[in-house]
């Protein structure tokens, strides 16, 4: 068991370290870079992989982390309202799929299904906190461009790269253990 916990706690630190990189690789893509929403992949592999209580603490760390360390995401809103999304990504991706009679591919999608939408509902509702408490409105085409229509890119690579990489991994034989 105690070899087990270790093994999840390298994962965590992996995912967060990825969360922390990757942005800094999408970035140098003219256009699209920060629209293919690089902290949230290894969010949701980490809560597949490691958990739900590893994918929430990770989803949670790293966007404020990465705001300290680097200056972006920008504190306020942004990387305290990615920070309830990416929490509700990990949590919720690990619960469901560990919930799920189906490992496979399905049992992937629709635990990444749920929490996509989970997350982006929880980000919406922290934005019209966050921005209702310096004055702001936050308006129902804020939220439609904010988690959608600008997200689209980034929507479709977590679609496909997600459940390839889980594949991968229960191909190898690396997540079996962690799936419980």
């Amino acid at each position: 068991m105690k070899n087990q916990n270790s093994k999840r706690l390298a994962y965590a630190a992996l995912f967060l370290a990825l969360c922390l990189v990757l942005p800094m690789l999408t970035g140098q893509i003219p256009q699209i870079g920060s629209m293919l929403l690089p902290m949230h992949i290894p969010v949701l592999l980490c809560g597949l992989v490691c958990g739900w209580q590893y994918g929430a603490a990770v989803g949670f760390v790293a966007p404020l982390l990465r705001s300290v360390l680097f200056g972006m995401p920008p504190m306020y809103p942004v990387a305290i309202a990615m920070a309830f999304e990416l929490l509700t990504y990990g949590l919720v991706i690990g619960l469901v799929y560990r919930r799920m009679a189906q490992r496979g591919a399905a049992g992937v999608y629709a635990a990444l299904l749920t929490a996509m939408a989970a997350g982006r509902l929880v980000w919406g509702v922290a934005e019209v906190v966050l921005l209702g408490l310096g004055g702001k409105a936050f308006t129902a085409q804020a939220f439609l461009a904010g988690a959608l229509l600008n997200a689209v890119p980034g929507i479709i690579v977590q679609l496909v790269l997600i459940p390839a990489v889980m594949a991968a991994l229960q191909k190898a034989g690396a997540v079996k253990e962690y799936a419980e």
